[in-house]
């Protein structure tokens, strides 16, 4: 009679065995991982109604041999040296460590069946949370010993009655094994398996190179993900993907023999990220399509480094990546998994080191090629719509041509029909009747007006700061920044389009058209304003087509005509001359909000009350009680 006993307190089990894993795919990951470790080539994953099967065909478990009291040797470490660091095979490197992943079934189950099988010797047994007799663990009979999907070798862990469940669609099962196990190719699969459908995973999921807008990869072997990256700007591809070498790094570390050694630190992998985030909301027990997940011997460390590296930047939420460092798990090194195999500890030099670099370089650099595709995408939309404000203003200026001329030719054919003698009342009786005639054709003029640009913020670039403060105050007030012309805007939407001419651009904005919507322009004037050769242009276009403006100036310049200078200022002080900290008096603040709130009016904007911009100003700019 054959019989298993546990090499550790039994009560270990039920104080690790539920809380040990959160989550039904860590579980299946570790148990995958010791498939991995047994050469198994194939692993079934089986949802039944009552239970989950995990079987493999790896080289199986002897008791006779003492295969089975290894296993049963609950955290005893399974690597020491190199050599015991591959498996059985010789041909991988081995992902378990611990010795406590055989535990992770106890998370879901109170009860698990251990089945195996090695050249044709059964062997099965129950492990528990709470074993029977101290350590003794239930015996499974030979002819109870059943597997799905094997023979004469391997294993099968059976979950009973879980705590947890698989979805009910295998796709989703499918896509979360992938994040936390990539390491799946013609030599090792993982097959999904509920009633008679079947998924099997034999390959990287590499629809999600598809999604990404911009990618990085580390590494001669994650190169060719690159080619996977849609192609949606050729032309400026190099500035969205990039194939670079693994990151390289020199660490010195106390090796468990109690010395310092030098090691080198490899960081492989890629990050890359979203064109967008719609269509990506996970079920709770998923894991998220936003992470940096840490791998070290292909297993996963951390699923998600993003919260610990990131600064919390609106661009974040587009991240993905996985990245593989296998010093994590060099065998003469001190483990450093935390103990509930979820994470590593945050002190460990390697773990610095990685986190370090992902933050300040590789996310840093990420995020640059994210602002890079954003600008484009943006300055593609302005272009077309550009395009089509264009063709819209000549389908205006042709339909008041033809009014025009219809207008005049029938007035003429009706005055010719009335005689010269027609008196004047007749005659503009029946102009008036043919322009109410021809009066629809001018209803594209408010689809025209709708697409210019509403407000100009003329400035130079010394003046920025001040100009910076107007652009916040008119956002503040419900303008929408795409309504907004300012070409030193930190928003690309409100500068003017890439390969654009600027004085070109802005000849569109001040010429007189058939459309009636002028710009509205903010000047900006200062000592500056003197020097600027494109800052007196815009005052001049704006005094020959003779467009509303409001004035903002710096203390002690005074503006002049052709501006309207007879018309009430705002004045600002600066602390120094030329580049100065900015501030205000009560009254000059008052004006300013004043004027923010004149333009609102006058383009029917929903602006804010006069407290709340004087308290939002306040936030920009200092407001002095006297000078």
């Amino acid at each position: 009679m054959k019989e298993y006993r546990l090499s550790v307190d039994p009560r270990i089990l039920e104080l690790l065995g539920p809380n040990l894993y959160t989550n039904i795919y860590y579980v299946l990951a570790e148990l995958i991982a010791n498939a991995y470790d047994a050469d198994a080539k194939n692993v079934y994953i089986i949802s039944n109604k009552d239970d989950i099967r995990v079987e493999d065909d790896g080289h199986g478990m002897s008791y006779e041999a003492g295969d089975i009291a290894k296993y049963l040797n609950v955290a005893g470490v399974s690597r020491t040296t190199e050599d015991e660091s591959k498996t059985k095979s010789g041909s991988r490197r081995k992902m378990g460590r611990k010795g406590v992943g055989k535990l992770a079934a106890l998370s879901v189950s109170e009860n698990v069946d251990i089945l195996t099988v090695a050249d044709g010797e059964k062997s099965g047994f129950v492990l528990s949370r709470r074993p029977e007799n101290g350590d003794e663990l239930k015996a499974i009979e030979d002819e109870k010993i059943v597997f799905e999907r094997i023979e004469d070798h391997g294993s099968a862990i059976i979950m009973r009655n879980p705590q947890y469940r698989l979805h009910q669609t295998l796709a989703p099962v499918k896509r979360n094994l992938l994040k936390i196990f990539p390491l799946v190719d013609a030599n090792f699969r993982i097959h999904i398996i509920r009633g008679n459908k079947t998924v099997t995973i034999d390959a990287f999921d590499r629809s999600i190179m598809g999604e990404l807008s911009t990618l990085i990869t580390l590494g001669d072997k994650f190169a060719p993900l690159c080619d996977l990256v849609p192609d949606s700007y050729p032309a400026r591809r190099p500035d969205l993907v990039a194939a670079e070498a693994k990151k390289v790094m020199s660490i010195t570390m106390k090796a468990n023999d109690g010395k310092e050694h030098e090691y080198t630190l490899e960081v492989l992998g890629w990050i890359g990220t979203y064109k967008t985030t719609r269509g990506r909301k996970a079920e709770l027990t998923d894991f998220p399509d936003n992470f940096i997940s840490l791998f070290a011997n292909e297993k996963m460390g951390e699923f998600n480094i993003l919260p610990v590296v990131g600064q919390n930047k609106l661009t974040e939420v587009y991240v993905v990546g996985q990245l593989h460092v296998d010093l994590f798990e060099l065998t003469e090194l001190p483990d450093m998994a935390l103990s509930n195999r979820q994470g590593y500890k945050s002190d460990d030099p390697r773990y610095e080191a990685v986190r370090e670099f992902v933050r300040n370089e590789l996310l840093a650099e990420i995020l640059r090629k994210r602002k890079t595709y954003t600008d484009i995408v943006n300055a593609d939309k302005k272009r077309l719509k550009e395009e089509a404000q264009r063709n819209d203003e000549a389908k205006l200026r042709a339909a008041v041509d033809g009014f025009r001329k219809n207008a005049s030719e029938e007035a003429a054919n009706a005055l010719a029909v009335l005689g010269v003698n027609a008196s004047r009342e007749a005659v503009k009786d029946v102009i008036s009747r043919s322009i109410n005639v021809h009066s629809p054709d001018l209803g594209l003029k408010a689809k025209v007006d709708s697409q210019k640009k509403k407000i100009l913020i003329s400035q130079t670039y010394p003046d920025k700061a001040f100009a910076d403060i107007i652009y916040q105050m008119l956002v503040f007030n419900n303008v929408p920044p795409d309504d907004i012309l300012y070409t030193n805007c930190d928003d690309e939407v409100c500068r003017v389009p890439e390969d654009r001419a600027v004085y070109d651009y802005l000849r569109e904005f001040f010429v007189e058209s058939y459309s009636t919507q002028k710009i509205f322009v903010l000047f900006v004037t200062s000592e500056n304003t003197k020097a600027s050769w494109g800052a007196i242009t815009e005052v001049g276009a704006s005094w020959i087509t003779k467009i509303d403006h409001k004035i903002f100036n710096i203390h002690p310049f005074r503006p002049e005509h052709p501006l309207n200078d007879e018309m009430q200022w705002q004045s600002t002080n600066r602390t120094e001359p030329t580049n100065g900290d900015l501030w205000m008096i009560k009254l000059n603040a008052d004006i300013f909000c004043q004027k923010i709130e004149a333009v609102c009016d006058s383009l029917d904007y929903k602006k804010k009350n006069r407290t709340q911009n004087m308290d939002h100003l306040g936030t920009l700019v200092s407001i002095r009680d006297r000078i």
